[in-house]
């Protein structure tokens, strides 16, 4: 979907909808019925089939249905919610789902928010998700999925930092509830539970590594290295890196600078970053926050650019200037795209395991740069592979969060994120085929 298309399909559903929420609308029997059909429709429209083992999926039934649970996963790619869909089909159980606000747009949005999601706006501070995310933890049986990176990372190995709402608004509710029991030991009991998500093709992946190099070669106009021999590892990755550095270079460019060999990959690249949401943020006349990630820096630039966009008037969206740049909302939007894109990349993620996986993360980011895609397919049939490891009760750690909040947030946060990639690199251990 265009920029143009998307834009215009959010303010027909707006006209219909409330403009800042979409709340969940759960209807069990259907989302009962889509999950029966969740494993058929995941191979035929999203070439994904399940694996989890038998050990993983007991861990999360042996919570009681009465007993809040709060299901925390890594979001590698945008097919992510459709996966734990399937999950959630395979334990048995109906869930929730926190879903970013642009995912309910016309149809789909109507069909999501039934099968229980709901919206929250990202890069400003949406009371009123955060509201529906506290009514639900209160509800004895509730079952609540977050991704607590807070967006997709687009890599199958590495789980970037959380947002602290992840866990904060889980143990606010508790702390909550705690207030009404009448001793700390009557206060309910919450489980989080880590999930950590990687998938893996179902099939030799050499050929279309191949052809999509060549495809980004004839596009930046590269010289296909025809010396080396095609049948070694080391040649894909000499060729990526050639595809790669055209890229930098190319950006630099369109940004005024010159290249400086002084610089590595990793200093050139967040040079860009800190170029382009400077760039943005000028447009809409945001005032930077330095101590704000990146990311939300980017989700709040969205945001405002959806509270200011023209209703219903695409001209105006291709010839309404901002800033002093005088950048249409069209250029703004895809510079977030851009920034969103490289945000999680860096030097030697391919080099230092070179498995299908991770060569086409690096492809696919450099395909929606040089190909101006909002979302790129998955280039073959893969496996969603779910690992479940050990629940946390909030409840043990409802004095120390009473003491001090900051500080046993960070802690959980911290805890739970480098069990979940832990527990990813052992799945990543597993995969032997390289490059």
């Amino acid at each position: 979907m265009t920029a143009d298309s998307r834009l215009s399909a959010r303010s027909v559903e707006r006209s219909t909808e409330p403009k800042t929420f979409y709340p969940p609308k759960q209807i069990p029997l259907m989302a009962r019925l889509v999950q029966s059909l969740s494993y058929v429709l995941a191979r035929i429209l999203y070439k994904a089939k399940l694996s989890v083992s038998e050990e993983s999926v007991a861990k999360v039934r042996a919570i009681e249905g009465d007993t809040r649970m709060v299901l925390v996963c890594n979001h590698p790619t945008l097919e992510d919610g459709m996966t734990l869909f399937v999950l959630s089909a395979r334990i048995g159980q109906l869930f929730h789902y926190v879903v970013a606000y642009e995912a309910f747009e016309g149809l789909m949005g109507w069909f999501i928010q039934r099968l229980g999601c709901y919206s929250i706006r990202r890069g400003v501070g949406d009371r009123t998700s955060i509201s529906q995310t506290l009514t639900l933890l209160k509800q004895p049986d509730c079952r609540l999925v977050i991704f607590p990176e807070g967006g997709c990372s687009y890599q199958n190995d590495t789980i970037m930092p959380f947002r602290p709402g992840a866990i904060q608004l889980p143990m606010s509710a508790l702390a909550q509830m705690a207030k009404k029991a009448d001793s700390l030991e009557q206060a309910p009991d919450v489980f989080v539970v880590p999930v950590s998500l990687k998938y893996r093709y179902r099939q030799p992946m050499r050929q279309v590594i191949e052809k999509t190099l060549s495809r980004l070669e004839e596009r930046l106009e590269i010289t296909p290295d025809l010396a080396a021999s095609s049948e070694t590892k080391e040649h894909n990755y000499r060729r990526l890196r050639r595809v790669a550095n055209q890229v930098i270079l190319e950006i630099e460019q369109e940004a005024g600078l010159v290249s400086e060999d002084a610089l590595n990959w990793n200093q050139r690249i967040n040079r860009l970053r800190q170029i382009f949401i400077e760039k943005c943020e000028t447009a809409l006349e945001i005032k930077p926050n330095l101590n704000m990630p990146m990311r939300e820096r980017v989700y709040r630039v969205q945001a405002l650019l959806d509270e200011t966009e023209p209703t219903a008037n695409q001209k105006a969206l291709r010839t309404e200037l901002l800033g002093p740049e005088k950048l249409t909302r069209e250029e703004v939007y895809w510079d977030t795209v851009r920034l969103l894109n490289f945000d999680a990349i860096y030097d030697g993620y391919v080099a230092e395991a070179p498995t299908p996986e991770r060569f086409l993360d690096t492809l696919t980011r450099i395909e929606r740069e040089v190909f101006h895609l909002e979302h790129a397919q998955p280039k073959a049939p893969r496996k969603a592979c779910f690992y479940i490891g050990d629940p946390i009760n909030l409840k043990d750690y409802l004095e120390d969060y009473q003491r001090d909040r900051t500080a046993t947030i960070d802690q959980l946060s911290d805890q739970l994120r480098d069990t979940m990639q832990r527990n990813l690199d052992k799945m990543s251990r597993t995969a032997t085929e390289v490059v």
